[in-house]
């Protein structure tokens, strides 16, 4: 038998539905960030990155790096066990207790990914509770999908944020029986918000548990950075809340926070958390710095925002096909998964900018988009040049401009004046 054969016919196939992934070859440098270097086999070129999940460019702050070497010169690079052997180590415990604070609950644990994170822990709250029956909005993170799937437990998909479907599936289960309802705040393919409080008002009213993924939000949003439930006054009414150190924190891992019996169940329990390594302790020191810091620094927020706003409202304006969003994302929709990576490719090769392809699976097929994440260090004059370098790459390529029918947004007209004058443009 040719095993080799079955592996190239699936690669194959990538390459026949043109959406096969290649990766960039970067390198982040630190003070010029979202600058990096991106290596190729004959060539060195220093390039602007908009697409990281380093949302808030935490990852290149000194408060972090000094607590990574302080951190490693203490206690070296790596945990040396998984936390029930010899990996406890005394960072990730004030980590853990960081977290905790930062959603006003109970308890934290954190594992070495938001993928795991979710994977293990809504697969052991499946587990654990009798009978139970799992309520899944439709555009979950596949993380949140495989936890839903490894529980065992029978599941029900409800439409995306459609609290009405949702009321309705929970009505069909009755009062009596476990449930969890899993869904995110910010859905990060789109950028829309999950109607958090309704959600919640069903969980009381037909007693089912709520588990929210804000790994797109955590840092971000709220007075301290806890999220979406933070800004909205929500996370007491939330049971368990998830998310991650390695986008807006900068740095490496997942966690949950909850209750000190859903957490101590979840840690006794999980097979993702106990037979895996724990996290370093140079990787929670400097979490723990990153969270410190953005509880109590609002400037990183409100220039997030402020630079995010102006990203939609200069490329709308240029007729570019900006796709509607409740937040910091910004979608620019292409609709053909060639032609976006034929954009992605020529904004890198033609102009220095690097945006990853967002095609199937990751969206639906026809829906594929650039996506792009500004963060405070983007400024306007680098969103006038990525305004200028789409404009280029759509008209090159006959990427079709703004239609009618597509949901693109409404600009601040005086906003984008100002910043295109500042910048030259």
């Amino acid at each position: 038998m040719d095993y080799r054969r079955f592996f190239e016919d699936a690669i194959d196939q990538l390459h026949a539905e043109k959406r096969y992934r290649v990766f960039a070859n970067l390198e982040r440098i630190v003070g010029k960030f979202p600058r990096a270097l991106w290596r190729t086999a004959d060539s060195t070129r220093e390039i602007t990155v908009w697409c990281s999940n380093d949302y808030l460019g935490m990852g290149q702050h000194p408060a972090v790096i000094a607590a990574m070497h302080d951190a490693s010169s203490r206690m070296g690079s790596g945990a040396g066990g998984t936390r029930n052997i010899s990996g406890n180590n005394h960072p990730l415990v004030e980590l853990e207790s960081e977290l905790a604070d930062l959603h006003n609950k109970e308890a934290g644990l954190v594992f070495t990914s938001g993928f795991v994170s979710n994977e293990a822990s809504i697969s052991t709250i499946g587990r654990l509770l009798p009978n139970c029956l799992i309520l899944s909005d439709e555009l979950n993170h596949a993380s949140m999908i495989e936890g839903v799937r490894r529980s065992g437990a029978e599941k029900k998909i409800f439409r995306h944020n459609d609290v009405a479907h949702l009321e309705e599936l929970l009505k069909a289960a009755g009062k009596e029986r476990a449930k969890l309802i899993v869904f995110e705040s910010v859905y990060s393919m789109d950028g829309d918000i999950a109607p958090i409080a309704a959600i919640a008002d069903l969980a009381e009213k037909y007693n089912a548990m709520t588990y929210i993924d804000e790994v797109h939000a955590v840092g971000m949003y709220g007075n301290r950075g806890g999220g979406i439930t933070d800004q909205e006054g929500l996370a007491d009414r939330i049971d368990i809340i998830e998310g991650t150190l390695a986008k807006a924190f900068g740095t490496l891992g997942g966690y949950i926070t909850g209750s000190k019996t859903v957490i101590d169940a979840v840690r006794s329990y999980a097979p993702g958390f106990i037979f895996t390594t724990a996290l370093p302790p140079v990787i929670a020191a400097a979490a723990t710095a990153s969270i410190r810091h953005l509880k109590v620094s609002q400037e990183e927020r409100r220039l997030h925002q402020r630079q995010s706003q102006l990203a939609k409202d200069v490329l709308a304006l240029a007729n570019l096909p900006v796709m509607e969003s409740q937040t910091h994302i910004v979608p620019v929709h292409v609709g053909d998964p060639e032609l976006c990576k034929m954009a992605s490719d020529r904004l890198l090769e033609v102009h220095g900018i690097y945006i990853q392809p967002i095609n199937y699976p990751t969206v639906p097929r026809g829906t594929e988009r650039l996506r792009i994440t500004p963060t405070p260090f983007h400024s306007d004059e680098l969103v006038v040049e990525l305004k200028e370098a789409l404009v280029e790459v759509w008209t090159a390529l006959g990427i079709p401009f703004a239609k009618d029918n597509l949901p693109v947004i409404e600009t601040n007209t005086r906003v984008v004046t100002l910043a295109v004058s500042k910048a030259g443009g």
